[in-house]
């Protein structure tokens, strides 16, 4: 491909990737990464900063805490939860809050058995809820999956570790399903953390999304051991120039998954070296957290624990074992972000690393524009991109602001006295952190702010 021309694709980055090849209206954040699998929101005049007398139109106090993301879909918030109310905290719930006052419209039990990872790394509640407006989908790290109506009222709930194999995964399946129109999509990838246990499960699934039945289910075949049979990254949609497939990390290698039968149209591996694109020695503990940025003709695949960040082209050659076709890689940073995804704009790709340095690459080349710290802190959520600046929070309370472009600059920096692990979503002109103990409706101020909702904890501080 000419340079020029490779620029121009990523520079086309705005461009539909995933889901609906129609433009996004802003109005609604469906799932996880938004409605084009990008971390990337449609909004205007999003502020900066914001504290109880500037800018936030309520706080809702929250049945738990949890790090999954919420989904937003026509004034109406989903998010899920453990319930510190139900068998000391046991109880997982998926929760619907009112967009317009923060008022919890209903709260519906789906399963139990919550489990704590290890400080600041989530419970059984990590997954995100996803929606299409008619109906939510919510899915815990105990294998539960359900379906509600937009109302509450259950569809269909099965347990993914009964149908497809038990759960075996060292903080619990984190993993969030990808929608679109009527199929479910999942990644089930794990293993028992033994050396002299080779046993391993991988999965790329798709489900009828209205009645929950298994449309088809493919074995992901790795040899991967140990740690590195742990994925706790989610699939993701490619959809651009008429090419489509779901993407699927986990287990040392990426690949790409027919929509209509789940066959593997291309793998990447070689990703825990010592190889081309990873030259350190082969770690036993090398798991996959974050999921890949993906924008038209790119997919950027971070790895683990000091490995590096790989772009791949996409295009013709991406077919079959591609592990050997360095033509296909675009660039190597020896650099990854162990957790938060890449998020790709405007030829830049933005790299949040665990500590609150944010790293900028230049998309077409690899190379360091710059690597800035924000907060001194453990960061686990994934940047959102907004209004031209990038937002995300930290496990000690802060959260980011930092303006767009190949000069860093920190803009906002406001302390939300409770800990951010939930990737921040932009729904409506409204901006929604998901705290440890609260979800927070930020908005310019137009109007007087409605009456809070919000129950008992801490208000921001600036």
């Amino acid at each position: 491909m000419r340079r020029d021309v490779l620029v121009a694709a990523v520079m086309a980055s705005a461009m539909a990737v995933g889901g609906s090849a129609q433009e996004p209206s802003g109005r609604d954040w469906p799932q996880w990464r938004g409605p084009h699998s990008d971390g990337i929101a449609v909004g205007t005049g999003i502020p900066t900063s914001w504290s109880p007398g500037e800018n936030l139109r309520w706080r809702t106090a929250l049945p738990g805490r949890a790090g999954a993301t919420p989904c937003v879909h026509g004034g109406r918030i989903f998010l899920t939860s453990n319930d510190l109310s139900i068998d000391d905290g046991a109880g997982l719930v998926l929760v619907c809050v009112n967009a317009a006052d923060g008022a919890i419209l209903w709260k519906k039990t789906v399963g139990s058995g919550n489990q704590d990872a290890r400080a600041g790394e989530g419970n059984s509640a990590s997954p995100s809820p996803t929606t299409d407006g008619r109906h939510v989908w919510s899915f815990f790290g105990t294998g539960i999956l359900a379906c509600h109506t937009i109302d509450g009222d259950e569809v269909w709930r099965c347990d993914v570790g009964e149908r497809f194999g038990r759960l075996d995964i060292q903080f619990g399946m984190t993993s969030t399903p990808v929608l679109d129109g009527d199929a479910l999509y999942l990644q089930l990838i794990h293993g028992p953390m033994r050396m002299d246990d080779q046993s391993r499960v991988g999965k790329v699934i798709r489900l009828d999304a209205r009645s929950g039945r298994t449309v088809w289910e493919v074995d992901r075949i790795t040899d991967a051991g140990f740690e590195c049979k742990h994925s706790y990254a989610s699939p993701l949609l490619y959809r651009h120039d008429g090419r489509e497939f779901l993407v699927v990390h986990g287990a040392d290698c990426t690949t790409g998954h027919a929509l209509a039968d789940g066959r593997e149209l291309w793998r990447f591996g070689g990703l825990n070296g010592p190889t081309a694109t990873n030259p350190k020695p082969h770690d036993a503990t090398f798991r996959f957290v974050a999921s890949p940025g993906l924008a038209p003709g790119l997919i950027v695949l971070p790895t683990a624990k000091g490995g590096p960040t790989v772009a791949l082209e996409v295009n013709d050659d991406l077919a079959g074992d591609c592990t050997a076709k360095r033509a296909l890689v675009r660039w190597v940073n020896p650099r990854t972000p162990d957790v938060a995804c890449p998020v790709i704009a405007d030829g830049l790709v933005y790299l949040l690393h665990n500590d609150g340095q944010l790293q900028c690459v230049d998309a077409a080349t690899g190379e360091n524009v710059y690597v800035s710290r924000t907060h001194t802190g453990q960061h686990r959520s994934s940047p959102l991109l907004v209004d031209g600046r990038l937002y995300f929070g930290s496990n000690d309370g802060w959260v980011s602001v930092v303006r767009a472009g190949r000069t860093f600059e920190l803009v906002g920096s406001v302390d939300v006295g409770e800990a951010v692990s939930a990737s921040a979503v932009v729904a409506d002109g409204v901006l929604y952190i998901r705290s440890a103990a609260a979800l927070y409706a930020i908005r310019a101020a137009r109007e007087p702010a409605p009456v809070s909702a919000a129950g008992a904890g801490r208000p921001p501080r600036r």
